[in-house]
């Protein structure tokens, strides 16, 4: 019984002994061989999440004695913008309020079925003259006997026959200047060029691909900064002297 006891004493002071935070100094650098959490500083308060940009201006305009002194709208993406903090004393900011943008589902780049491309298209895209073409190309192909298409790789042609009846030819425009739901709702929509295909398909499939590799994203950001200062320009002027945007 003796033995078990010092047994047990040596596991215990072996645990204990394990529980030990070690500090090294290796090349002038001082390191810990366990995680540490410090006490000794205030904790960050959970950002507030919202999907519109008006709601970060109201926050601004209502809760401004919250702020801790010099603030930063930082616009990180067509559909993301957060309110921070300066840098503290331990080189951090402290992020208080966070919109992300509700925009388009429409799946670019993938094919969609006559009916769901209708849908798609008018749910998800700003009305232009270019969109109603796109519409027409998509609401006259018909599927019956035979198909033919003709395709010069900036263009096509699809002529669809029944018997000796044929139905006139749908010219599908190419490139074409649609303007999608892609950024917050209270800014101006960027329009770009896209590519409309017809798919050589046993049924009328389409699809849409963006060709203008993503310059659109540069005149969202643009829109959305010039909202925010116009919006933020009847502070007062200390407060609005003290929030820089950036974007």
């Amino acid at each position: 019984m003796e033995n078990l006891k010092e047994a047990l004493q040596y596991i215990v002071g072996l645990s204990v002994e394990a529980e030990k935070t070690e500090v090294l100094e290796i090349n002038g650098k001082t390191y810990a061989d366990k995680s540490l959490t410090r006490y000794d500083r205030l904790p960050k308060a959970d950002r507030i999440k919202a999907a519109t940009l008006t709601s970060m201006v109201d926050y601004i305009y209502q809760c401004n004695k919250e702020f801790p002194g010099s603030m930063i709208i930082h616009i990180v993406s067509p559909t993301q913008v957060c309110l921070m903090t300066a840098l503290d004393k331990e080189r951090e900011r402290e992020v208080l309020f966070e919109v992300n943008a509700e925009t388009s589902e429409f799946r670019f780049d993938q094919w969609y079925d006559q009916e769901r491309m209708m849908i798609e298209l008018q749910a998800n895209f700003q009305k232009n003259e270019e969109l109603e073409l796109v519409l027409k190309a998509v609401g006259n192909i018909e599927k019956r006997n035979g198909q033919e298409y003709s395709d010069d790789g900036c263009s096509q042609v699809a002529t669809m026959k029944t018997g000796i009846a044929t139905k006139a030819d749908v010219i599908v425009p190419n490139p074409v200047e649609l303007i999608p739901f892609r950024t917050f709702q209270e800014v101006g929509q960027p329009a770009s060029k896209f590519v409309f295909r017809i798919g050589d398909k046993e049924v009328p499939a389409f699809k849409i691909v963006e060709a203008e590799g993503g310059i659109w994203k540069n005149e969202a950001v643009s829109n959305i900064k010039k909202f925010l200062i116009e919006q933020l320009s009847n502070l007062e002027d200390e407060i609005r002297k003290s929030i820089t945007v950036i974007g």
